[in-house]
């Protein structure tokens, strides 16, 4: 990584869950509403705590999560986590290694971008990516979407590449009241990090760590009690601090790494396979040979 390298850090710990990102990024990128007769009539909410559009899609690019955790009896203990959730654009991208013709590709400041109009909707990014974050775009277009809009082709934040060739941040981080999400160098984001983390531990928020980066690991001054942090998947540009397991905010919990770097092992096996099953089926059938001649050798 080099001081060019931008991206975002987003400190789950202080976001309060007003959606004032989904607002910014909506509202800079143009993107439609999936749903809008719903919207209209007053029934789109999806009754699942405070969140209103339950996931990542390619027109929400930006999505604030919503776990509720309670005690059994929902008196003793309870506490919201929230987080803001988007496209990680991971130094290892599984999408940029399996696109076949270059639609998805790396900006001069680290994010991962798309080329609409190369995009030929295969969606081998849909499954190449271990956060589900890409989306293929089977209903809207131009017209009925916004520039983004390109009916037939995968979709997701592309870090506010426009704003960010100007000079400018990112909407979302602009639009944050707590400065839960903040755009930067990413060398200086690591630093803020690790200077939060350091603060959290120290009033005894233990559990708080970096998901994306292992900071310690990276030289910058971190406790190293309690939580650690996880680097997955090369790192992250856009990277979090939880105060909770993984698993808790619908990450993987452990590197998930890129699935295209399982075919070489995957076929080894296969091949290995291949040549055992074949020495059985040989064994077996000379063993057949050997029995039906046996009766005749009797004779």
């Amino acid at each position: 990584m080099t001081a060019t390298q931008k991206g975002m850090f987003v400190d789950t710990s202080i976001c309060t869950g007003c959606k004032a990102c989904q607002v910014a990024c909506k509202e800079w990128n143009q993107l439609p509403m999936e749903d809008q007769e719903a919207v209209h009539l007053g029934n789109a909410f999806l009754a699942d705590s405070y969140d209103n559009t339950g996931h990542l899609s390619a027109t929400n690019w930006r999505h604030v999560k919503f776990m509720e955790q309670f005690s059994d009896d929902r008196r003793t203990q309870s506490r919201w986590l929230m987080m803001s959730d988007s496209c990680k654009h991971c130094v290892d991208a599984g999408c940029l290694e399996v696109c076949p013709t270059g639609a998805l590709f790396r900006t001069d400041f680290g994010a991962v971008d798309i080329h609409n109009d190369v995009c030929i909707g295969c969606r081998y990014c849909v499954g190449a990516c271990p956060f589900g974050v890409i989306s293929f775009n089977d209903k809207f277009d131009g017209t009925t979407g916004g520039p983004h809009m390109v009916k037939g082709t995968v979709n997701k934040c592309v870090l506010c590449s426009d704003r960010v060739a100007n000079g400018l941040g990112t909407a979302c981080a602009k639009a944050c009241p707590t400065s839960s999400i903040t755009f930067g160098n990413l060398d200086d984001l690591k630093r803020l990090a690790a200077s939060r983390i350091q603060a959290l531990h120290a009033r005894g928020q233990t559990d708080a760590y970096v998901y994306g980066w292992d900071l310690k690991a990276e030289g910058y001054d971190r406790p190293s009690d309690g939580a650690q942090d996880l680097k997955v998947v090369g790192g992250l540009n856009v990277f979090y601090l939880l105060l909770d397991k993984p698993g808790v905010y619908g990450l993987p919990a452990h590197d998930p790494g890129l699935p295209q770097k399982n075919i070489l092992p995957n076929a080894g096996g296969a091949l290995l396979m291949a040549g055992v099953l074949g020495i059985a089926g040989v064994a077996s059938f000379r063993k057949r040979r050997m029995d039906a001649a046996a009766p005749a050798a009797v004779e």
